[in-house]
């Protein structure tokens, strides 16, 4: 079944606690604006065009896919405001949250400066430069389009029993079962060739290797706790990459 025909929340978390969304927001925004700034700074400038476009890309991903689920799933702002006090999300995808979400684009940013910076990597062709922008520009928006239709993205890898979770099977999740996922790892490796900071690559692998890992678990729970996701699963064979995995 598609989650847009999906049942409403039933309580306002899975603690049962009234989540703090304004703090939420706030610390979302500070986040959202600090993590492309790093970019400028540790670049030590601001002339920098596709660093500034990513910026704009970036952005429009992040508070776009924001806005959608607002208006589409008000519910599920309040489930991922409350993530940390979900008491059965996996203590491990508690600690992961931070460094695919937060650590790891940071630290990516800010070895794609330092590398704009002191020129460490070659120059990339601007036909090579513009391959990256428009797989970024896909991999960003299969990333907003899985937001729009699943009302039951969490931010933590939790079957959602008291927001009556089905299974999701209509827009990206036709073609691999976690779309979001693909979409932020097309992404992520798409990046440091269009900033032609190479070196970025180190920290982009280190966390796609972490985002995969983090895959198969989210996949391994789903698999074992949510109803009908082992038919799902039989239907959509591959996880991240079609074809291959």
């Amino acid at each position: 079944m598609d989650d847009v025909n999906g049942q409403e929340s039933k309580q306002t978390s899975a603690s049962g606690k009234e989540p703090n969304i304004l703090r939420a927001a706030i610390g979302f925004a500070i986040y959202a604006m600090l993590t492309p700034a790093l970019l400028f700074v540790s670049a030590n400038t601001v002339n920098w065009p596709m660093a500034w476009l990513l910026t704009g890309l970036a952005l429009l991903s992040i508070f776009g896919s924001r806005i959608v689920v607002a208006l589409r799933f008000p519910d599920l702002i309040r489930e991922r405001a409350g993530y940390r006090d979900a008491e059965d999300a996996m203590p491990m995808d508690k600690l992961l949250v931070p460094i695919v979400g937060l650590f790891g684009p940071m630290m990516i940013n800010i070895v794609a400066g330092l590398d704009h910076r002191f020129g460490w990597s070659p120059a990339i062709p601007a036909v090579g430069q513009g391959i990256a922008v428009a797989v970024i520009v896909l991999g960003y928006g299969i990333s907003v389009w899985a937001m729009a239709v699943n009302r039951y993205f969490s931010a933590v890898v939790r079957v959602q029993r008291e927001r009556g979770q089905v299974v999701v099977t209509g827009g990206p999740y036709r073609w691999v079962r976690h779309p979001s996922y693909a979409g932020g790892l097309a992404a992520g490796l798409a990046i440091p060739f269009m900033l032609e900071a190479l070196w970025a690559l180190v920290p982009t692998l280190i966390l796609m290797t972490t985002l995969i890992w983090r895959t198969a678990m989210e996949d391994r729970v789903l698999m074992e706790q949510l109803e009908g996701y082992a038919d799902y699963a039989g239907r959509t064979r591959y996880r991240l990459i079609p074809g291959i995995w």
